[in-house]
């Protein structure tokens, strides 16, 4: 186990500056230092996905502060499904492998009936320079390369999502539509196993649309029909948008949810 050089103590010491100096507000919890810190290592691949990172106990010990300072920073880690407890069995390193994981960023549900993960076909996957648009919501150049996908999604033989996304090229490097076509588990997962690129969290704008002539057509429904449109850039560690994924999703049978906290 590596241990840190320095005592996450003494950023609290920083903040007051120099000698005389009068405190400055932007001292953060002892709590927050070690969430940091932890992040940190998560970020780093030194506890991959779905491994067990230590203990509360160990990393106390790792970073000299209290077990419950660390119980603290691992429950805000929980709660942003950064790491999942098991009861009796440790934290582990959330992955987008795990069922539970599968709708987190799917929030498509049926009227009626269980929820459960759409069939997808692949239409396009091109490597192209990223338009203006997307290099500003990517954090890239307009002209940078960026691997285009669009595909679409159905729920029990009936299309119901049509899906263009955009990432960057360096990071994706190597995505083709053979390797996603075969790949049998959600995106995510792909991403994450094959291209260290981990989905912490969304941004995302929903409206209402109607459906131009060749969403219709791949949705099979008439021009003009009502349908849901959301913009998403989804966030990898660091706060690095890594990704954009405008969809087009069809209502009649499902709904879209959300959870407010």
């Amino acid at each position: 186990m590596n241990s840190v050089p320095t005592n996450p103590t003494s950023n609290a010491a920083a903040a007051s500056g120099a000698a005389g100096a009068p405190a400055t507000p932007a001292f953060s919890p002892l709590y927050q230092q070690i969430k940091a810190l932890i992040t940190q290592s998560l970020q780093s691949g030194e506890w991959k996905p779905g491994e067990l990172i230590p203990s509360e106990v160990e990393l106390a010990n790792r970073f000299k502060v209290s077990q419950g300072t660390v119980r603290k920073a691992i429950d805000e880690l929980a709660a942003e499904n950064l790491v999942v407890r098991r009861q009796g069995k440790g934290t582990f390193v959330a992955t987008h492998h795990e069922a539970r994981a599968h709708f987190r960023f799917l929030r498509m549900v049926p009227d009626e009936g269980v929820p459960h993960y759409p069939e997808n076909k692949i239409i396009d996957v091109r490597r192209v320079r990223a338009p203006a648009d997307v290099a500003r919501l990517i954090d890239l150049r307009s002209g940078d390369p960026v691997i285009f996908i669009k595909r679409v999604q159905s729920f029990d033989g009936v299309p119901t999502i049509v899906e263009e996304l955009w990432l960057p090229g360096l990071i994706f490097k190597g995505l083709t539509a053979e390797r996603l076509v075969e790949y049998k588990g959600p995106m995510y997962g792909l991403f994450e196993s094959e291209f260290g690129t981990r989905m912490i969290r969304a941004s995302e704008q929903i409206r209402a649309v109607g459906a131009d002539e060749g969403a219709a057509q791949l949705l099979n429904i008439a021009p003009g029909a009502p349908l849901l449109c959301s913009e998403r850039v989804s966030f990898t560690y660091g706060d690095k948008p890594v990704e954009l994924r405008r969809g087009l999703y069809l209502t009649s049978h499902y709904h879209y949810q959300n959870e407010l906290n």
